[in-house]
């Protein structure tokens, strides 16, 4: 169908957009020398002395759930794939690295308390067991299967969109008070907003498809 062509479309540009933006600007300020992307951003604001003294709720992390997020999607995104081609495993390749881009430094594991870093890596371990362990959902039922991924990918896109969104309006009070003047929104920040909000649209849109092919057929 021309509509389900233009969903998917829609999906990959989504998808595409939220890697992109975690690799642009997120916080710009070239005046005062501070232009940190999204993938820098987490590391960066641990030094607000706001965070240090605990008067920011927003967790530092996340600003690493755009990756995490992104990863899961995609993987869901595979779960009706069949698992005997390489584009499948290519795919859940893909998302494992993706996943990566929220591992900490080596100097955060090597210096910091484990308390800042073993939530992340652990996170990642949890995305290779469901990459290894997804095709297993192909034993449920067809409709089930693609309600089940669709609504997964639905709430991630949720979750992606403002989480990281609600964190750096957050960090920006601090922010403008530590330079001293009034910080923007980056380009990294629009359009992680405008990929999850496709992602998420894309994830209604079969999902009411299936929910009208259900009923036809009751």
């Amino acid at each position: 169908m021309i509509k389900d062509y233009f969903a998917e479309t829609l999906l990959k540009l989504g998808f595409t957009a939220i890697l992109l933006g975690y690799l642009l600007v997120w916080l710009p300020q070239p005046v005062v020398g501070l232009s940190f992307i999204g993938l820098e951003l987490g590391e960066w604001v641990k030094f607000l002395p706001q965070v240090r003294s605990g008067e920011i709720i927003a967790d530092r992390n996340l600003f690493y759930i755009p990756p995490i997020t992104l990863s899961l999607m995609m993987i869901l995104w595979t779960a009706n794939w069949p698992n005997r081609r390489w584009q499948t495993w290519v795919m859940r390749g893909l998302a494992l690295l993706v996943a990566l881009l929220a591992f900490p430094a080596i100097e955060a594991i090597r210096d910091e308390p484990a308390d800042q870093w073993l939530l992340r890596i652990g996170v990642i371990i949890g995305i290779v067991i469901i990459a290894l362990l997804i095709p297993l959902l192909r034993r449920l039922p067809i409709r089930m299967l693609e309600i089940l991924s669709w609504s997964g990918i639905c709430l991630l896109a949720l979750l992606g969109l403002g989480l990281p969104t609600w964190a750096y309006l957050s960090f920006l009070p601090a922010i403008s008070e530590l330079i001293g003047q009034k910080v923007g929104i980056g380009p990294g920040v629009w359009l992680n907003i405008f990929g999850n909000f496709s992602v998420g649209l894309t994830a209604l849109y079969f999902l009411g498809l299936w929910r009208v092919l259900q009923k036809k057929n009751l």
